[in-house]
């Protein structure tokens, strides 16, 4: 499957911006006013491509209406060609790519490179916004390329095959460090590839070795934190063949709501604490019955409304 393309021979293609900035929700937006793919439409990853009213996560996926109201309004038949481009080296094209694929649309691709290198190809760009007619056509969701927290569950249990891949980086896979959730760790079972080892120089490699994680013939769940730099990782496993993926849209971040989740760690036995406020937590945690890693899990977890007070 080709996934990730360069600008030739996209004359006729529709162009979707998908620049943002976690730390910056407004910039993408402001980026796309002042230069962008000539006839690009902007899609946000916060308004369009994910449902922020949800509790699933911290980039819930929005529902089927919403994907179909957003396809509709930009024009977009799943007959068309579609490219989607980013600043370069970022997960916010592939998300809108994979809402594409899940809403049927068979000739949608990611930029390789961000806009930034479009431009030096020679690209057209405009500050015009686009108007096109509204479109009502039927979509055909492809169920079978979404994983929700039910089905990770499943695949833990054994009653469906399948293995987990996390697209974080090793130290958050790990446990070793958490610097956006409230609780560290990963989901039970799951292997390890971090997406950003797919970028170089603001752009996607060409070639990917998955061998020591993942084989082509594995059915697998890919998440991360919120369920966007995973889509970088769904994308380019399945350029190189993998055809039984599907996405845990709601990601690590949906997996901890639910206080029964086990999350599983790289640590020592037994978590630490180091005062007497936490050394009171872990006291009260052990008398409640908590041990093994449900005790890391909640103590960590109820550690961190502490340090937040």
């Amino acid at each position: 499957m080709k996934v990730f393309i360069d600008v030739q021979g996209t004359e006729n293609y529709r162009w979707i911006d998908a620049r943002f900035d976690l730390k910056d929700p407004v910039s993408g937006k402001n980026m796309y006013d002042k230069g962008h793919v000539e006839g690009a439409i902007y899609w946000d990853l916060e308004e369009d491509l994910s449902d922020m009213s949800s509790n699933a996560g911290r980039h819930p996926m929005p529902g089927k209406e919403k994907i179909a109201e957003l396809i509709h309004a930009s024009g977009l038949d799943p007959k068309d060609h579609v490219v989607v481009y980013d600043q370069g080296g970022a997960p916010f094209a592939a998300r809108a790519w994979w809402l594409l694929k899940y809403a049927g649309f068979e000739n949608a691709f990611i930029s390789r490179v961000g806009f930034e290198d479009l431009q030096k190809q020679g690209i057209n760009v405009s500050t015009e916004v686009p108007v096109f007619d509204r479109t009502d056509v039927a979509l055909n969701f492809e169920e079978p390329l979404y994983a929700d927290q039910d089905y990770v569950k499943k695949i833990i249990s054994g009653d469906e095959l399948g293995v987990l891949v996390d697209a974080r980086s090793a130290a958050r896979y790990a446990g070793l460090e958490e610097p956006i959730d409230p609780v560290s760790g990963r989901i039970p079972g799951a292997r390890n590839f971090d997406w950003e080892n797919l970028v170089e120089n603001r752009q996607i490699k060409g070639e990917a070795d998955f061998s020591e994680v993942l084989q082509k013939h594995e059915p697998a769940v890919i998440y991360c934190g919120s369920g966007v730099s995973a889509a970088v990782l769904y994308a380019k496993l399945a350029e190189q063949g993998h055809d039984s993926l599907k996405l845990y849209t709601g990601s690590f971040s949906d997996w901890i709501t639910d206080e029964a989740n086990v999350v599983e760690f790289d640590r020592e036995e037994h978590p630490k604490a180091a005062d007497d406020e936490t050394k009171a937590l872990l006291a009260r945690l052990i008398d409640e019955g908590y041990s093994g890693e449900m005790l890391m899990k909640k103590f960590e977890y109820e550690k961190s409304l502490l340090n937040g007070k």
